[in-house]
């Protein structure tokens, strides 16, 4: 599945898994572990009228196992905070109809009964107690939310505009909703954020942010959230918001096209990614103040992960002399160091909850040769890349 993203023109970009970052997912709190975890690739299909596919990867053997299908265009995934289910959106193939969400048991690997939802569901999250699954449904303008116990859909929750990303504190409390207007030509109107109160379900008031909203982090004390806006007055800034009050802070300045973010597991610092700009912006969350931009060597860079350690950010995109590139940042001292040659057109990126490991997937694009590419944290060498059957765009790691 790819979506123009107007602050782009001409350029179009895949959906990003809820894992590559609290992006669309938000940070989440392992109950129990999986052993050894397993790595869900998600893969829309090559044309019209075949099924999409989730692979699992055993991160022992980096042996995939077989693929499983689900119904439609699939898009992202999330996993449920025990690992026993991954969740995976699944666009109709007329976009004009709803869309659906494919429960996967993953002790067993087997599909259960898709939960049909809004149109286009673009996003996912999970509440961190594992009970309630919120799908943001573009075309609909709505969000479902989807009780895991039952696996039904409750009543669909209006938002502004089309909301492109769903977050929900660590407290459990409130999910965010990134809403955006992304339609026709430019200028663009604002986006907004709407509180969903998880307990009730009920939206609060709508928070008016930047122009083309389009990623989410929340720090993990819950107290404020960071809004990405790609194209907010010719560049790209960072909203945050007080999640005591829901008041929206002062526009932070970042690069140009900024796309996606991942926030320290200490809550410390917001890494911002400027696509356009073939950089990174680090945000101190003390201050809401942007440090010195850490250049790339992606020209266009899109993805970025933090080991679950905090020690290195993992930054994925395309260069102009290689097919695909990942550079580890030093968190510490944000120092990058020697690029990492992956398979042609990262997009997302996911880690091992042991740190160990972070898994590069990669369209393929335009060759075709998409796969998943392994890297070892320990040396930053990639290994073999796992090839992974049409077009993968999005993985989760199990607890």
């Amino acid at each position: 599945m790819r979506r123009v993203i107007g602050a782009v023109p001409g350029v179009t970009l895949a959906l990003l898994a809820a894992s590559t970052a609290p992006a669309l997912g938000g940070p989440s709190r392992p109950v129990t572990s999986v052993s050894p975890p397993t790595a869900y690739v998600v893969s829309g299909p090559p044309r019209a009228g075949v099924l999409s596919t989730v692979t699992p990867v055993n991160t022992s053997t980096n042996k995939p196992g077989t693929a499983i299908k689900v119904r439609n265009y699939a898009a992202v995934i999330a996993i449920t905070p025990n690992g026993r289910t991954a969740y995976i959106t699944s666009v109709s193939n007329n976009v004009h109809k709803p869309g659906y969400v494919t429960p996967i048991n993953t002790t067993t690997n087997t599909a259960g009964k898709a939960i049909e939802v809004g149109i286009y569901p673009h996003a996912i999250a999970v509440t961190p107690n594992g009970r309630t699954i919120y799908v943001a449904n573009m075309y609909s303008r709505t969000v479902t939310p989807i009780n895991t116990a039952t696996n039904t859909a409750g009543k669909p929750i209006r938002v502004p505009l089309e909301p492109d990303a769903v977050a929900v504190t660590p407290d459990g409390k409130t999910a965010y909703i990134v809403s955006t207007s992304g339609a026709g030509a430019p200028p663009f109107p604002p986006g907004y954020v709407t509180p969903i109160r998880t307990a009730t379900n009920t939206a609060g008031k709508p928070i008016k942010v930047g122009i083309q909203p389009y990623a989410i982090v929340i720090t993990p004390n819950s107290k404020t959230v960071y809004v990405v806006n790609q194209n907010d007055g010719g560049r790209g800034t960072v909203t945050p918001i007080s999640t005591a009050t829901n008041t929206a802070g002062k526009p932070i300045k970042v690069g140009q096209s900024a796309f996606s973010a991942a926030i320290t597991p200490n809550g410390r610092t917001v890494y911002v990614v400027n696509s356009f700009s073939g950089s990174v912006t680090p945000i101190s969350t003390a201050t809401n103040r942007p440090g010195k931009a850490i250049k790339v060597a992606a020209s266009f860079a899109l993805t970025i992960a933090i080991t679950p350690n905090g020690k290195t950010a993992y930054v994925g995109g395309d260069a102009s002399d290689l097919p695909g590139v990942v550079t580890p940042i030093n968190t510490a001292t944000n120092k990058p160091g020697k690029a990492i040659k992956t398979a042609p057109e990262p997009y997302a990126i996911a880690v091992t909850p042991n740190s160990a490991t972070a898994y590069v997937v990669c369209t393929g694009a335009p060759t075709g040769a998409g796969g998943v590419t392994p890297i070892s944290t320990a040396t930053n060498k990639p290994g073999k890349t796992i090839p992974i059957h049409g077009g993968p765009d999005a993985i989760a790691v199990t607890p």
